[in-house]
């Protein structure tokens, strides 16, 4: 080896610590989409999470938000996760369902108009860990930790005003997806759509259905008023909540203490996030009725009756959405 090349070959190793520097002190980047509007609950608490997370790294992981379906729609999310054009995501546990049928879960006729508390019993108990579980195998992903919540969904309708569940009768309804929105839908004579998020708004100015299944802050931080919406039978239908998944392809990115420090930035904030939530539901609510929506509540008992009569059929629904035997059971042992 001549002068030159030696002096060459040295100069490129002595380099190498410092290029391998240079790529440690690299940031990593987390790419996170959600389909809701930037006012919307969900947004608030995704946005700040991501906030904790780039300061409490020191930078070491750069965060990056793309809302109001930018990237992705959350019906089809699942697929850019899996194959790592996103890093991050939070679909409701409906949106899953193509999926994982399991996390059709608050859909099961045992779940209709429950209290929060039995709703948390679920999601954070053993029927929660198994859909998680089903979730993180499919889906090739890791599930941060405890659901966020959404809130419970109630039935909104723009022409026909809603005084009683015979309201309902014939008119089309747009869910968010998920077999058992479209047999709840059905059991109260009314004709399920899916349509995607960001599409609803033009939908219903167009009038491509008659109203929808949504939560109150779904509804308000979309401008939904805007468009039409004027009536609201509340009886709990179903309560939301959402999964926060990181790609599998991102997680493997992270060493070992930066992986504990987003599962634990998650655990630390969940209860908060979840009380900020049910005061955006009972907000937005608040701001509705001063636009001039109409709010028609389902007296408890009258729900009860309702649950009893899904009860009859929970077998057969569980069947035909495809849920496990052993976490239908898990939710009813969760339920107590």
């Amino acid at each position: 080896m001549n002068t030159l090349t030696r002096r060459a070959a040295t100069a490129g190793l002595l380099s190498l610590p410092a290029i391998r520097r240079a790529r440690a002190d690299e940031a990593i980047r987390m790419r996170c989409s959600i389909d809701t509007a930037p006012a919307h609950g969900r947004n608030v608490n995704i946005a700040a999470f991501l906030k904790t997370v780039e300061t409490e790294s020191r930078g070491r992981i750069k965060t990056e938000l793309f809302e109001s379906g930018q990237l992705y729609a959350d019906l089809n999310v699942l697929k850019a996760l899996m194959q790592g054009d996103i890093d991050m995501c939070a679909p409701g546990a409906w949106a899953i369902t193509g999926f994982v049928p399991e996390g059709d879960i608050f859909q099961l006729p045992a779940m209709y108009d429950q209290p929060i508390e039995v709703i948390h019993r679920v999601a954070d108990g053993q029927a929660g860990k198994l859909v998680a579980g089903v979730a993180e195998s499919k889906l090739r992903c890791r599930v941060l930790g405890r659901w966020l919540d959404n809130g419970f969904s109630n039935w909104f309708t723009v022409k026909v005003p809603l005084h009683t569940f015979a309201d309902l009768k014939g008119l089309k309804i747009r869910n968010s997806g998920g077999v058992g929105q479209s047999w709840r839908t059905k059991f109260f004579d009314a004709i399920p759509t899916v349509t995607p998020w960001p599409s609803v708004p033009l939908g219903l100015s167009q009038g491509m259905f008659d109203g929808l299944i949504s939560a109150n802050d779904s509804v308000q931080s979309a401008k939904l008023f805007d468009t039409g919406l004027r009536y609201s039978l509340q009886d709990h239908n179903f309560f939301g909540a959402y999964l926060p998944m990181l790609s599998h392809a991102f997680w493997e990115k992270l060493p070992p203490d930066l992986q504990k420090l987003v599962v634990d930035l998650w655990e630390a904030n969940i209860g908060a996030y979840r009380a900020r939530m049910a005061a955006g539901q009972a907000k937005a609510r608040a701001t509705l009725e001063g636009l001039g929506m109409t709010f028609v509540d389902v007296p408890t008992e009258q729900a009860a009756a309702v649950r009893a009569e899904m009860l009859k059929q929970q077998d057969a629904v569980a069947k035909e959405m495809r849920i496990a035997p052993e976490v239908v059971a898990a939710v009813m042992k969760d339920i107590g």
